[in-house]
Parts: structure tokens; C-alpha cells; sequence
């Protein structure tokens, strides 16, 4: 039996103010959607990565540290090592990426934007996903949109046994990003990739790139 687990979170928002600046009463002009695929065998070594993290830069434990609040420096220490991991751990850990232009989102689908994130995330992941028997997918909570009327998990096993022809079962457990360090991993990765785009940050990218499974909508 294969088993895979997928952490997954989310940065950017879904608004469509573009009249004024990002950050300054807009909205972001890039979504970015990261996940890590590990192997259970492995899911110990993204957490232990983060925690390197938190005793290298005597972040306190008792606070999540977000991407949006990491320098420069400490974004360059993250991507450095998780290219390491990936490079070392190839056949067990993935990264995962999928990014939108918002602004060239038609008109239509803004009205719903919770049926583009899950398409965004079927994109990202379904190729992932259908190549095991059983996958545990872990999002942040706040990333499951249910607003369109179908839950995020009944439309990928949806996709994954009628679209993809896959026996896959899927399981969705989210969790607390403050309380399980894959999914700050994943919220990591999802920063460095939407700063390479919403802002030309491009450094810790520039570092991790080639370690990245990433895709693009609308641009």
C-alpha cells in the first residue's frame, strides 16, 4: 500500500480590489497554494527542519513564526535547507506550488472564487495524489473554502476517482498551523513562492526553484 500525507497552506487572499495598492487597501495580485507531499515514514524531518529554525534564530516556541514576519535572512536559511532535505529525500518529500494571476481571472469565475482555489489545488495536487492508495491531506483549516457548496475533500476524491480513474482514498484532517510544524513548512513554502511574485522578492526562490513542482494560472 502506498500512503502519502499532504500539508498544505495558502498565501495571498481571494479579494479583487486592484484600484489600490497591495498592503495599502488592495488586494494581492498573486494566490499562491504550497504543499509538502511526505512519505509517513518521513513526516518527522520537514518538523525537525522548522524547529532548526526556531532554536537557530531563538524564535519562541510559544509563537507560530509566519513567513510574512521572517527576514531576509532567515527566508534564505529556510530555502537553503529544504532544498537540502528535498535533494536528500527525493523519492519521499515534494513541493508542491500553484500560483494565479488574479488579475487576469475572468470576470465569471470571480464570482465564486472557492471553486478556483479548488481547482487551483485539484491542479496542484490530483497528479500527486492519484499515484497512492491512500493519501491524509492536512491543510490549515482556514484553507478549506466550503462556501461553493461542495467541501474541498468530496470535490478531489471526486476528481480522483472519476477523472483520474484512481482507487485513491483520501482522508482530510485539517490542523492548526500554530500546533503541527508540516503546515508551517508548507505556509514557508507557500510565502517564498507568492514574494517571488507579488513582490519580486526572488532570493530565497531563486534558492529552492529547481526543488519545486510549481505551477501557474492565468498569466
Amino acid at each position: 500500500m502506498s500512503l502519502i500525507q499532504i500539508y498544505l497552506d495558502e498565501s495571498g487572499d481571494l479579494g479583487w480590489k486592484f484600484d489600490q495598492p497591495y498592503r495599502d487597501g488592495g488586494s494581492s495580485r498573486y494566490l499562491t497554494i504550497a504543499s509538502i507531499a511526505v512519505s509517513p515514514n518521513k513526516k518527522h524531518l520537514p518538523k525537525r527542519l522548522i524547529k532548526k529554525l526556531y532554536k537557530r534564530f531563538n524564535w519562541p516556541f510559544r509563537t507560530e513564526k509566519k513567513w510574512s514576519d521572517m527576514a531576509l535572512p532567515e527566508r534564505e536559511e529556510f530555502a537553503h535547507m529544504a532544498a537540502i532535505l528535498q535533494q536528500d529525500n527525493k523519492e519521499f518529500i515534494r513541493y508542491l506550488s500553484i500560483t494565479v494571476r488574479k488579475e487576469n481571472v475572468q470576470e465569471h469565475i470571480r464570482l465564486d472564487p472557492n471553486k478556483l482555489y479548488n481547482y487551483m489545488i485539484g491542479l496542484s495536487l490530483l497528479n500527486e495524489m492519484h499515484r497512492h492508495s491512500e493519501v491524509t491531506f492536512i491543510p490549515d483549516p482556514r484553507s478549506v473554502k466550503v462556501a461553493s457548496g461542495n467541501s474541498l475533500h468530496d470535490y478531489l476524491q471526486t476528481q480522483l476517482w472519476f477523472e483520474k480513474q484512481a482507487k485513491t482514498t483520501l482522508k482530510t484532517i485539517p490542523a492548526e498551523s500554530y500546533s503541527n510544524y508540516n503546515i508551517q513548512f508548507a505556509d514557508m513554502l507557500s510565502g517564498l513562492v507568492q514574494n517571488h511574485f507579488e513582490d519580486g522578492n526572488s532570493t530565497p526562490w531563486l534558492l529552492l526553484r529547481e526543488n519545486i513542482s510549481s505551477k501557474s494560472l492565468f498569466f
